[in-house]
């Protein structure tokens, strides 16, 4: 396959798992996530990527280094440029964040699925 061409909405919305890779290119990387009632990312940076998300479902706070904060929900998307530190927190007690990002360039291998945040940080440990 050369590209992808898919439902993102529906396949965001339905995914249940904490990452998956649904489309590797040379220059980007397509990625459904799932946060759980209150799970977060952790706070990272990545040096040469630029990261887009866009919340599908629920309501998340994006932290941006150490002072800059947005809080977003259905709907938004939120760019995070190369060198920035964040973390993206799920803000309900109850329910899943739905959200995909597009990592430029791509950042995790190929097919990566990781069902748990725990699963993808023993993964990144390695």
């Amino acid at each position: 396959m050369t590209g992808y061409v898919g439902p993102i909405e529906k396949l965001t919305e339905k995914n249940e798992y904490f990452r998956q890779v649904l489309f590797t290119g040379v220059h980007l990387q397509l990625v459904v996530m799932c946060l759980q009632p209150q799970e977060e990312i952790g706070n990272e940076v990545h040096e040469h990527v630029d990261q887009f998300f866009r919340i599908e479902e629920g309501s998340a706070r994006f932290v941006f280094g150490d002072a800059e904060e947005h809080l977003v929900g259905a709907g938004d998307a939120v760019v995070v440029p190369a060198g920035t530190y964040h973390n993206v927190i799920n803000t309900s007690p109850t329910d899943p964040l739905k959200l995909y990002t597009v990592y430029t360039p791509p950042q995790h291998p190929d097919g990566t699925v990781h069902e748990t945040k725990a699963e993808a940080e023993a993964a990144e440990h390695h």
